[in-house]
């Protein structure tokens, strides 16, 4: 039972991250260990996340007060388009992603594991870098495979298919992009050092955020109308990528398509223009 003693605890211990960590350490041990738990999390929190929202998708016909927050209100979203997208991704998921698994279950040792939870900072910091340094490796990766035709023919035009995105087209796409995708979002918290804990939020956030940039709803807190100045790019800016895929290429924030010319501006989008209609 929480009283004030143990509530200034966990104030005190990095907002319960202490006791959070000594929890899984203590009786999950093992299972964090073992090299098949980010695949597990990673694969497991993209189900989830879709199903969250083709939910939503399924109750706006019953719900019409839900469409006013559908980027495109009059989009029927088709269960043929929904097999296909879904056919996919469980294709690449069975042929490329679990015999990567299995083989990285039966070479790679176990992971050692921290004795100490991260500080709120190295936490905060860790989520941070992760985030700006696969936000520049994305960038480059998707600009390059525009800018060719061979590259954008061969590995990511069926990503384009759809010019309306919804959830299940987060992972509708070539067995080398979502290699590309998972070995970025694996190895950056490898490589900047980062606890187990944040690496392991850091892969979860990756996940939900590259849903909801194509899941076609603009909520009033999702995170492009949270954060100030246009710097995160969203579901609105995503969809306009998809309309007109020569723009808006980061998957997180902004600064790397203000930086390079390749920001819209904000007028290649429909569903931009509604929004801005909609908050003057």
């Amino acid at each position: 039972m929480l009283d004030s003693t143990n509530i200034k605890y966990i104030l005190s211990n990095w907002g319960g991250m202490v006791l959070i960590w000594d929890y899984l350490r203590t009786n999950h041990k093992e299972m964090l260990r073992s090299p098949l738990f980010p695949i597990v999390v990673s694969v497991s929190t993209y189900f989830i996340t879709c199903l969250f929202y083709t939910t939503l998708d399924g109750l706006s016909k019953l719900v019409p007060a839900l469409n006013r927050y559908r980027i495109h209100p009059d989009q029927s979203i088709k269960p043929s388009g929904i097999l296909k997208a879904v056919m996919l991704t469980l294709y690449n998921h069975l042929v490329f992603v679990f015999p990567a698994s299995v083989a990285q279950w039966y070479w790679r040792p176990s992971l050692p594991l921290e004795e100490r939870a991260p500080t709120a900072l190295e936490f905060t910091l860790g989520i941070l870098g992760c985030i700006l340094l696969f936000d520049f490796q994305y960038y480059l990766w998707h600009l390059a495979h525009h800018r060719s035709q061979w590259l954008y023919v061969t590995f990511h035009a069926i990503h384009h298919e759809y010019s309306k995105p919804f959830c299940w087209v987060t992972q509708y796409m070539s067995a080398w992009e979502l290699a590309s995708v998972g070995f970025w979002t694996t190895v950056d918290p490898v490589f900047l050092h980062c606890h187990h804990l944040t690496s392991t939020v850091f892969m979860v956030f990756n996940v939900w955020i590259s849903v909801d940039a194509h899941s076609g709803y603009d909520f009033p807190w999702s995170l492009q109308n949270l954060i100030p100045f246009g710097l995160w790019g969203g579901s609105v800016k995503h969809d306009a990528h998809h309309r007109c895929p020569t723009t808006h290429f980061q998957p997180y924030f902004s600064h790397w398509d203000w930086l390079c010319g390749t920001n819209s501006g904000h007028f290649k989008s429909s569903a931009i223009a509604r929004k801005r209609k909609r908050d003057a």
